[in-house]
Parts: structure tokens; sequence; C-alpha cells
């Protein structure tokens, strides 16, 4: 097994003040004028699909993040998405990607609950199979073992408010966090794992709407460094999100754009890729952007600024903010 520790410095003095920006101007690579990504989950999601979404973006030149399940489990699956377990052809397929320039990132070991030891020995085939611990977390819903998921996203009113718009059913569900838990791994996550997703928003620029990202709340010391997304959960959210007036409108600002998304959810129809998602893509691609991995983007950002860690005063106006977010558009 190829192990590789996490060690990410933050500064405690960086102010919370610093960040807030309507949005944050940052020196792309190449005299770009904006940097767009995607992190795709595999829920739903099959190889032939896979295979098809993918090819269009590399023709294209995007370089994404694709999220996956190193193992199987041993419960019934939350979803019927491929595994990296099903396939041997999958994980080569994910390897050429990876050879390619993609990012394979994590969307948790397994498409159910894992208690610690799994989560552990899922960690241990991701590093297996692709030569090094996974960089990016996005967390699959249905997953309790889950980091500050849920009710525990936010804290003080923020968590009335979201237990209200959610109508309770997260509540004390996510138990990743909570040493002495069977499903705790947190201190795995500490040391393994650079990134994970949080707040997902409406605004195609994602760095307008989470110009702390990546950022460390040491709220939840778990986590290294949080990031945020944009609402492209399906076909038909992603396209409103890649619209031609919001495309034209993140060049314009100068800003980043990570797509939440999952390319198993209407991308495909009659085996070809929906037309409108692809001209939607082609129109980006003509544009002048800065096409990478989620870590890639990350990384660039942190070099150009030290993680900001968040005071209480800048945690109560993101989660604010995120909950805005979340009522007026429905974002994850």
């Amino acid at each position: 097994m190829v192990f590789r520790s996490v060690s990410v410095e933050v500064h405690a003095d960086v102010s919370t003040r610093d960040a807030w920006m309507p949005s944050r101007r940052v020196p792309w690579p190449d005299s770009k004028a904006f940097a767009f990504t995607i992190f795709d989950d595999p829920d739903s999601q099959t190889f032939a699909e896979g295979r098809e979404v993918y090819a269009c973006l590399r023709d294209l030149g995007f370089r994404t993040t694709k999220g996956v399940w190193p193992v199987r489990g041993s419960l019934p699956a939350s979803d019927h998405g491929i595994t990296c377990a099903d396939d041997p052809r999958y994980v080569d397929w994910l390897l050429s990607l990876k050879e390619a320039g993609f990012e394979i990132g994590l969307h948790n070991v397994a498409p159910h609950t894992s208690t610690r030891e799994e989560t552990a020995r899922g960690l241990d085939a991701f590093a297996d199979l692709f030569g090094h611990d996974p960089i990016t977390l996005a967390q699959h819903y249905f997953c309790d073992e889950n980091l500050y998921w849920g009710e525990n996203r936010v804290g003080g009113a923020r968590r009335l408010v979201y237990n209200l718009v959610t109508r309770g059913r997260n509540r004390g569900r996510f138990n990743g966090h909570v040493p002495g838990s069977p499903l705790f791994w947190g201190d795995l996550c500490q040391r393994r794992i650079r990134y994970v997703r949080n707040f997902v928003f409406g605004d195609i620029n994602t760095l307008k709407a989470c110009p702390e990202m990546p950022y460390h709340d040491p709220a939840r010391p778990f986590v290294n460094l949080w990031y945020g997304a944009c609402e492209g959960a399906n076909v038909r959210s992603a396209c409103a999100t890649l619209s031609e007036a919001r495309q034209e409108r993140l060049e314009l600002e100068g800003g980043a754009c990570i797509l939440y998304t999952h390319f198993g959810h209407g991308y495909m129809r009659t085996g070809k890729i929906d037309p409108r998602f692809r001209d939607l893509l082609s129109r980006l691609a003509s544009r002048s952007g800065w096409f990478v991995p989620v870590a890639v983007l990350l990384d660039h950002l942190r070099d150009q600024r030290d993680p900001l860690v968040l005071d209480e005063s800048g945690r109560r106006a993101l989660e604010w903010r995120w909950l805005r977010h979340k009522v007026r558009y429905g974002t994850a």
C-alpha cells in the first residue's frame, strides 16, 4: 500500500475580514480569464455512460475530477452506480483518465454507510488502486459516517433554520466526526485527505459565493480544508448553471466555478449526451478558461493566499449565505 500523509499548514492570523469581497480576483495561469472544473459523483452512473461523457470532456480540453467508490462494501447499496470493485475494466479506464490529467476523487469508500474499520480498508484500497490517498472528497448523502454533515454543517440559530428547511430529516444522523462512534473516522480524514466539499451555491462563480475557499474551520477540526461548489446535481440544473449568460459573467468576473454534479443523472439519452449540455460545454471550451481538476484549482488558490481560518463572525456569515442559497435554489 502506498500511503501519503497530509500536511496542511493554516495560519490563524489570516483575517476572515480579508475574504468578504464580492469576488476574489485571482491571477490564473497562462493569463486565462477564469477557472472551471467539475466534481462528478458516481451516483447512478454506469461504466458506458461515464466513458461517453468523459470522452466529450477530454476532447473539448476539460480536465476534471471523477469521484469513485473504491469498494463495493458488505451492505445493500444506496445507489446502483458502479464501484471500483465491480469491473476491472472500470479501474483500467479510471487509470487512463488519471494518466490523461483527470483527478480521481473520493465519494466515501462505498455506496452505503461504513464503519471506521470499513472506511480504513476503503482508503487503503483507494491508495492501492491509484497510488496515493485521495486529495479531494465529496461526501455521499446516504453515508451516515459523513463528517460534520446534516445539521452539523451549521451552528447556532442557523441549525434551527436548517432543520426547519430540511424538516428535521438529518437531525442527529451523521457521526463520522464523533469520537467513540463506530462510524468515527475524523482522524483518518485529517491524516489522509486534503480537501472536503461542503456548501453548494446557486451562483456559477463559486469563488464569488465562497471567497473563503479553501478554508479551515476550527469548529470542525477533522477536516483540513473545506471547499464550495455550485449547483448542478443533474443535467437540468447543470445546464441552467452553465447558461450562455452565466458563462459570460463568470469570464467577466474572472472567477472560478466548481460544478457539483452526477453524470449519471440525465446526461445520457438513448446512448447520446444531452445536446444542450454538449453545446454549453463547447461554448465554455471556446472561452479563455483554465480547465483543471478540483485539487489543482484549490492548490492554486492556496498558492495565492494562506488558507483562511474562520473566526466566529466569518463562520456565521458563510453559513447564513449558504442557507439563503439553499432556500432560494434548493442547493445541496
